[in-house]
């Protein structure tokens, strides 16, 4: 629903949009494309994928019409990741993309390309995999992961501006502390180090934490953290956004 909503979230994310360096490209790494192995999306134009149900038709209208980058994503193929990555030319843009970009980057002129999520690796395999992404940021290109740190739709209250539970927000408070201290091992490792159940309540399940892990590994020691945005809707969900650099 931030996709159309008028709350803070989407005010601060329209914010950053303006006062961000104008990239060459974007990767995306989001919660909602798990797939077999690693995929990288190499489509000229990307639909705008609605992979959602039972929400006011408004939403089944939106269109993100950002042009894809083949050349990029066969980049990442051939170069980055070389032989750990295979080419999807169909693949459009799921929500946890256009939902984000079109507050960011409403003009849709800036061209889009997805990687998905290897269901099958660890988080330390994924976080190996993205420190090959760090060079990207050398070539103009920005790197989202779309996710949540706190993530239980289970749990969630009616109202947006619930009181978040104490559990979600010792989760929350968590992982800050542990960027902070660059701590990262820590993050990789949540479920040792966090408080126990705070950790298998906000991530009941790994593909809306694992976009974090992206991010973490194409950071390096001279970047500043910042959080654009933070906050929680419905008691269980984290709005929490960092941006490196």
């Amino acid at each position: 629903m931030n996709a159309i909503a008028d709350n803070s979230f989407t005010e601060k994310m329209q914010k950053l949009g303006r006062i961000l360096p104008r990239p060459e490209a974007i990767l995306v790494i989001s919660a909602h494309w798990e797939t077999d192995n690693t995929w990288v999306s190499a489509t000229l134009q990307p639909e705008t994928i609605h992979d959602f149900y039972g929400f006011p038709e408004v939403l089944y209208k939106i269109q993100y019409p950002a042009q894809g980058n083949p050349t990029l994503a066969h980049k990442l193929e051939y170069n980055v990741l070389s032989g750990q990555c295979y080419v999807d030319d169909k693949r459009g843009l799921d929500h946890g993309a256009w939902s984000i970009l079109l507050h960011l980057f409403p003009q849709a002129n800036i061209p889009v390309i997805q990687l998905s999520l290897d269901r099958y690796k660890s988080l330390q395999e994924h976080y190996a995999l993205a420190q090959h992404l760090r060079v990207l940021r050398n070539q103009g290109v920005l790197i989202i992961g779309s996710g949540n740190i706190v993530h239980n739709l289970q749990l969630m209250q009616q109202s947006e501006n619930a009181q978040p539970h104490k559990w979600a927000v010792a989760f929350d408070a968590f992982i800050c502390e542990a960027l902070e201290n660059r701590a990262f091992e820590q993050i990789l490792e949540f479920r040792q180090y966090a408080p126990e159940d705070s950790a298998k309540l906000s991530v009941p399940t790994l593909e809306h934490f694992v976009p974090l892990l992206y991010t973490l590994a194409v950071s390096d020691d001279n970047d500043k953290i910042t959080y654009p945005v933070e906050g929680f809707q419905y008691a269980s969900l984290s709005m929490r956004s960092i941006q490196f650099g």
